[in-house]
């Protein structure tokens, strides 16, 4: 999947234009990249069409139109567009309620190490987690984790071949597994991979 260029960005004032229906054309896209695992948790996969969008969001807030921000931006962002051989994601655990929050969070060290796909009866893959930044200390953890789950060539052959998928959290305080993820998302998931 080709990482991005300013040549693939719109400018502010065209942005401003087509917004509306980009956006909608957008959420429909990531309908097939939110994977709930239980109640808490969910992986957005992140690739081209949800990295261009939060490139052209962060500039729109942040009025960048100056073409070392630009850069910086596609700089920050490309890191999370899949290489053909792995997905990447936004891995969340999600509570509303911000004492609660606080709580699951330092009941949930390490939970980032306890996420995992799998392809057919391959073995698990556990993710590459937060390349950029530690992300946790001694008492909690992070509410955001960013993910990279890299899978063998057969693994990649099977997924195009329609091999079904699963995925799960096995955390001490937080076990959920989804087996086998709804077709949709293991569908535009098969997309990522070359």
């Amino acid at each position: 999947m080709a990482k991005l260029s300013r040549e693939d960005l719109y400018s502010l004032e065209k942005y401003a234009e087509v917004r509306p229906e980009y956006r909608a054309k957008v959420m429909a896209h990531k309908k097939n990249r939110r994977l709930p695992v239980g109640p808490n948790a969910n992986l957005y996969f992140e690739d081209r069409t949800t990295m261009q969008y939060q490139i052209q969001e962060m500039l729109r807030i942040e009025k960048i139109f100056e073409a070392d921000g630009i850069q910086e931006e596609l700089d920050a962002y490309n890191p999370l567009i899949p290489d053909g051989s792995n997905w990447k994601a936004t891995f969340m655990m999600e509570y509303s309620d911000p004492d609660e929050r606080r709580v699951q969070l330092s009941r949930l060290l390490g939970v980032e190490k306890h996420v995992w796909m799998q392809v057919a009866d391959f073995s698990r893959i556990t993710p590459i987690a937060d390349e950029d930044l530690e992300r946790e200390d001694e008492e909690k953890t992070s509410s955001v984790h960013f993910m990279r789950f890299e899978l063998t060539p057969e693994m990649v052959d099977a997924v195009k071949n329609g091999a079904a998928l699963s995925a799960g959290i096995d955390h001490p305080n937080y076990v959920f597994s989804v087996e086998p993820i709804p077709q949709n998302i293991r569908d535009s998931l098969a997309g990522d991979l070359d």
